[in-house]
C-alpha cells in the first residue's frame, strides 16, 4: 500500500506510484500499512450501504435516530453466497476464516471445499452474517450491568442528599455522553471490510498499537475483577441464606462452579435472552426490598461491616451500653465527619454504577443495525438512572446511615433476606457470565490468537479451547477477589483504576484523536480503493494535529480535553481513597474468602 502527498494549498498531487491493491480479506490483523483514510473510506461505504438497505434517511439527526420507527427491511443478514455453507462458521471448519483478523498467522482465506480464495463479496457477507443482535438485545445487555442500584443507598449515606443525587445525575448523563462519543467513532471507522470488534480496536485505529495494548490490558483486568466482585457478592448471599452453617469458601465455590456452565454461552445474542431475565429478577429484588424496608428496621447487627455510617462516622452506628442503636439520621449535604476517604469511596460507588461502557463496542459489533445502538444506549441509560436514583433515595430514606453496601443484605427479616439473596444469585450469575464472556474473548483474541496462533473461535477446536478456558478464567477471578478482605474497598479499586477510564476518560480521548485526524484531511486527501493508494496533505505531524484540533467546532475538542482531565483527576482521588481503605482492610486479614467464616458472621468474631 503506498501513500502520496499533496502540497498544501496546491491541490495537485504527485504522480501516483505503481501499487498492487491488497484486498482487506488478505490483510493481516492490525496491519500497520492500513491507513486511517482507508478505514474511513470503507466505513463510509458501509454506512451508505446500511442507509440504503435499512431505509435510513441521510439527514437524520440524533433525535430522529433515537425515535425512528423500525425499518421495513428484514432483520435477517444478507444471504451468504456459499451454496448453503454458513460463512461465519462452516467455512472456517473447512479451512476458511469467517471474520476479519481471526487468524493472526495467515490472512489468505482458503476454502478447501469449493473455493480456493474468498472473494471480496463473500468477505463482506461473512462480516454481515456475524451481526445478528437487535437493538432490544443491546438494551437488555446494557441494563444487565445493573450491579449499581444495590449500592446507591450506601453512596447517598456517604455523600448526603444534595451531593449524592447531583453526582449520580451527572455521572448518568456523562456515561450516556461517553456512549454517544464511542458510537460516533464506531460508525466512522467500522466497516464490513475492517469490522471493529472491541474497545482495543477503537483505540488502535485512532491512536496506534501502544494505545491498543493499554486498553486491552486494562479491560482484561477490569472484566476479571468485576467477575470476581460478583462472585464474592453472591458467595456472601449464599452464606447469609445458609445462616452461616455452610462453610463460606464452599458458598463461593458453588457460585463459581455454576459460572463454569454459564460461561459456555459464547455469543452476545444468546446473552440477550438471559439479560432480559436478569433485568426482571433485579427489578423484583428491588420491589421486595423496598416493601420490606418500609415495614421493618435495618439489619443493625451487620452495619459495622459495611454501612454508610461505618464509612463516614462509626459513632452513628455504635449501640449504647444497653445495646440500643442510634436513631436513623440523614444528611442534607456532605456528612460532617472529616472522613474524606469514606466520602470519596462513596463517590466511587456512584462511578461503579455506570460502568458498562467497556462493553459498548462489543455490543455494537454484534448488532445488525449499529445505527440503532444509540437508541438502545440512551433508553438503557435513562432506565438505569431512574431505577438507581428512585431505589437509592428510598433505601436511604428508610435506613439512613445503616444503608448497607449491598442493600438487600441489610434487610432484618430472614425470609425476605434469603429470597433476595437467592434471586440475585441467578441474576448475578448472568451478569458475571456476560463479563466473563467478553473478558475471555479479549484474552482469546488478543493473546492466544495473536501471539500463540490459537484457532478461530468459530472452528471446532476454537470452541473446545474456549470451553476449557472458562473454568480457568472463573477460578482466577475467584482467587483474586477472594484474597481481598474488603468488598467495599474492592469495588472502589475497580471503579478508580478501571471503570472511570472506560466510562469517562477514554471516550473523549478516543473521540478527540478521531476528530483531529478527520479534520486534518484535505478534500484531496483520501483512499482510492481501485489503486490501493492513500493521499495525504504534505504537512508535518504536529501541523496536522494543530490544524485538526482547531478546525470545525474546535470548542468541542477543548471540552473533551477538560472532560478527560476531570475524569483522570477523579480517578486519582478514587485511587487514593481506595488504597487507604484497603490498607485499613488488610489490618484484618482473616476476613477473606479462603476461610469458613463468613465476612457477615459477627458471632464468629
Amino acid at each position: 500500500m503506498s501513500t502520496t502527498e499533496t502540497k498544501e494549498g496546491s491541490g495537485a498531487s504527485n504522480p501516483p506510484t505503481a501499487t498492487t491493491l491488497i484486498s482487506p480479506s488478505q490483510r493481516k490483523l492490525y496491519d500497520p500499512a492500513v491507513t486511517f483514510e482507508e478505514y474511513v473510506h470503507y466505513a463510509q461505504r458501509t454506512r451508505e450501504e446500511e442507509k440504503i438497505q435499512q431505509n435510513i434517511p441521510a439527514e437524520d439527526g440524533i433525535l430522529q435516530q433515537v425515535f425512528r420507527r423500525k425499518s421495513h427491511v428484514t432483520d435477517e443478514p444478507m444471504p451468504v453466497p456459499f451454496s448453503g455453507v454458513d460463512t461465519a462458521e462452516k467455512a472456517s471448519d473447512k479451512g476458511g476464516h469467517p471474520a476479519h483478523g481471526e487468524d493472526p498467522k495467515s490472512r489468505r482465506r482458503s476454502i478447501l471445499s469449493r473455493h480456493s480464495v474468498i472473494t471480496d463479496d463473500e468477505w463482506r457477507n461473512a462480516s454481515r452474517a456475524l451481526r445478528t443482535a437487535s437493538w432490544g438485545a443491546g438494551f437488555y445487555l446494557i441494563t444487565t450491568d445493573i450491579l449499581g442500584p444495590y449500592g446507591v443507598g450506601f453512596a447517598l449515606g456517604t455523600l448526603g442528599w444534595g451531593p449524592g443525587v447531583a453526582l449520580y445525575t451527572v455521572f448518568a448523563f456523562m456515561a450516556g455522553y461517553s456512549g454517544y462519543l464511542l458510537w460516533q467513532v464506531y460508525l466512522g471507522l467500522d466497516s464490513y471490510e475492517y469490522p471493529l470488534r472491541n474497545y482495543g480496536d477503537l483505540a488502535y485505529r485512532t491512536m496506534g498499537t501502544g494505545a491498543r495494548h493499554v486498553v486491552n490490558i486494562l479491560q482484561s483486568i477490569q472484566l476479571l475483577l468485576i467477575c470476581g466482585q460478583v462472585i464474592i457478592q453472591n458467595g456472601q448471599g449464599i452464606s447469609q441464606t445458609s445462616k452461616f452453617r455452610l462453610c463460606y469458601a464452599v458458598c463461593v465455590i458453588l457460585f463459581v462452579i455454576a459460572g463454569f456452565f454459564m460461561g459456555q454461552v459464547r455469543t452476545l445474542r444468546n446473552f440477550g435472552i438471559f439479560s432480559m431475565i436478569a433485568v426482571g429478577i433485579n427489578l423484583l429484588v428491588i420491589f421486595i426490598s423496598m416493601g420490606v424496608m418500609a415495614h421493618s428496621p435495618p439489619n443493625y447487627s451487620i452495619s459495622v461491616l459495611g454501612s454508610a455510617g461505618s464509612a463516614v462516622n462509626p459513632d452513628s452506628i455504635t449501640p449504647d451500653t444497653n445495646g440500643v442503636y442510634p436513631p436513623i439520621i440523614h444528611y442534607g449535604g456532605m456528612p460532617d465527619s472529616g472522613n474524606f476517604v469514606g466520602a470519596i469511596n462513596g463517590l466511587m460507588s456512584g462511578v461503579f454504577a455506570y460502568g458498562g461502557a467497556q462493553l459498548f463496542i462489543e455490543i455494537m459489533a454484534e448488532m445488525r443495525r449499529p445505527w440503532d445502538f444509540i437508541k438502545a444506549m440512551w433508553s438503557a441509560q435513562f432506565f438505569i438512572y431512574a431505577v438507581y436514583l428512585i431505589y437509592g433515595c428510598y433505601v436511604y430514606h428508610y435506613q439512613g446511615q445503616y444503608s448497607f453496601t449491598i442493600s438487600y443484605m441489610g434487610l432484618s427479616p430472614y425470609g425476605f433476606q434469603a429470597a433476595c439473596d437467592m434471586l440475585v444469585v441467578v441474576s448475578g450469575l448472568i451478569a458475571a457470565g456476560l463479563y466473563g464472556n467478553i473478558g475471555i474473548k479479549v484474552l482469546y483474541n488478543q493473546v492466544l490468537q495473536e501471539l500463540f496462533g490459537a484457532p478461530p473461535l468459530s472452528t471446532k477446536s476454537g470452541k473446545y479451547l474456549f470451553a476449557s478456558i472458562v473454568p480457568i478464567y472463573w477460578s482466577i477471578a475467584f482467587v483474586v477477589a477472594a484474597a481481598i478482605p474488603d468488598y467495599f474497598g474492592f469495588v472502589s479499586v475497580i471503579a478508580a483504576f478501571c471503570i472511570v477510564q472506560f466510562s469517562y476518560s477514554f471516550p473523549p480521548i478516543i473521540h478527540l484523536a478521531y476528530t483531529v485526524q478527520r479534520n486534518s484531511m484535505d478534500p484531496s486527501s483520501g483512499f482510492d480503493s481501485t489503486t490501493g493508494q492513500t493521499t495525504k496533505a504534505h504537512r508535518a505531524l504536529l501541523t496536522r494535529i494543530w490544524k485538526g484540533f482547531w478546525a470545525d467546532k474546535w470548542y468541542i475538542n477543548v471540552w473533551h480535553v477538560i472532560h478527560a482531565g476531570g475524569a483522570l483527576a477523579t480517578a486519582g482521588l478514587g485511587a487514593y481513597a481506595a488504597i487507604q481503605g484497603m490498607i485499613e482492610a488488610f489490618k484484618n486479614p482473616q476476613v477473606n474468602s479462603f476461610t469458613c467464616r463468613s465476612p457477615l458472621d459477627l458471632s464468629a468474631a
